[in-house]
């Protein structure tokens, strides 16, 4: 019996999107084992207190660095016993406490939401506070989708290895799947930035990290989420389904993957709040922002300007551009108040 080639693909593309939709389902476990130790919290890797020392972002760093050295993130010991991680951006001299020799770390900071960066971490889901919660390796299958090749097949070799960690700063590998930014502010932070756009015109003109709010940097709990089945908590961050072409964006200085919102056909499989994971279509988000918007309460900041999309700007087809940009999960309106579509399903 013959079988075609097509059909061989389509069945092999099929298990592995299974296989992203279980590992999301594994991590969604994760996240409620690390709720359990921390009071429900959605994870962050910015101090509560960081709201307290300035105003936005620039402040909040500068201010909360210039007084105490804040914890470091953790990636994982190495098979020499060597510790690996990030430290948080600040005055050095406030870190020279710390023993040993700091050359296995590299500084991050959290920076503003809207340039896609640190905010919480959201895209080191496998760093050593919540990996953990897993297998305890920050390169574990688990945070990588099989269809993301461009990521996934360099840093494959480690899967085996029995080291927390492996390979060295420059060799860091981002996972598959990332946090929703959006849901590691205080929610009062995108609502402010709502109410100040006063509803549908939300889409431009206001900045949320702008507000001054001493507590604007706590995690909130998970079971805030109003629409916890509509509120995307993790998902995959490249352009996996539906992808045709060159696996690279030439719109980025360096090698990039495509990302989830990046095109018109994209369909990343996603975990919400509730725990269900799905496959959730690009079209059918943007769909629901349609929708939303006529109703003058988006899901989502969105805009021509760059300052409001998450790299759409550099999309693949005009579809995933300018007033139809899909940034779904990274600017939540509302935060972990508010939802990323309008259905569940795809």
């Amino acid at each position: 019996m013959s079988v075609s080639m097509p059909l061989l693909a389509r069945t092999g593309d099929d298990s592995r999107l299974t296989q992203s939709l279980g590992n999301l389902r594994n991590l969604s476990s994760a996240c409620g084992a690390y709720g359990a130790d921390y009071n429900d919290r959605q994870y962050t890797a910015v101090p509560d207190e960081s709201g307290m020392y300035g105003d936005g972002i620039a402040g909040a760093c500068s201010g909360i660095t210039a007084k105490q050295c804040i914890p470091q993130m953790i990636l994982g010991w190495d098979a020499g016993g060597g510790l690996w991680g990030y430290w948080i951006k600040g005055t050095p001299e406030r870190c020279a406490s710390w023993p040993g020799n700091c050359g296995n770390f590299a500084f991050y900071a959290p920076s503003n939401l809207w340039d896609g960066s640190w905010v919480g971490s959201w895209r080191l889901s496998n760093c050593k506070a919540f990996n953990s919660y897993v297998g305890g390796k920050f390169y574990d299958k688990v945070f990588w989708a099989p269809k993301d090749s461009a990521t996934y097949d360099p840093i494959k070799k480690y899967f085996d290895t029995a080291v927390e960690f492996s390979g060295g700063i420059s060799d860091i590998t981002l996972p598959t799947y990332c946090w929703s930014p959006a849901a590691m502010w205080a929610p009062d932070v995108l609502a402010w930035s709502r109410r100040k756009g006063n509803g549908k015109d939300a889409t431009v003109g206001v900045e949320p990290t702008k507000a001054t709010m001493p507590g604007s940097f706590k995690s909130p709990g998970a079971g805030l989420a109003q629409y916890p089945a509509l509120k995307w908590r993790m998902w995959e961050h490249q352009w996996l389904q539906g992808i045709e072409g060159e696996p690279f964006n030439p719109g980025f200085e360096t090698p990039t993957p495509w990302l989830y919102n990046q095109g018109a056909a994209s369909a990343p499989a996603v975990m919400c709040f509730d725990g269900h994971t799905q496959v959730a279509k690009l079209e059918s988000v943007r769909r629901d922002q349609a929708s939303a918007l006529s109703t003058a309460a988006p899901l989502y900041f969105v805009g021509g300007n760059t300052t409001r999309s998450y790299y759409t700007s550099i999309a693949r087809d005009a579809a995933a551009k300018g007033s139809d940009a899909c940034n779904a999960g990274i600017l939540t309106v509302d935060g972990i108040l508010g939802r990323d579509m309008l259905h569940v399903g795809d």
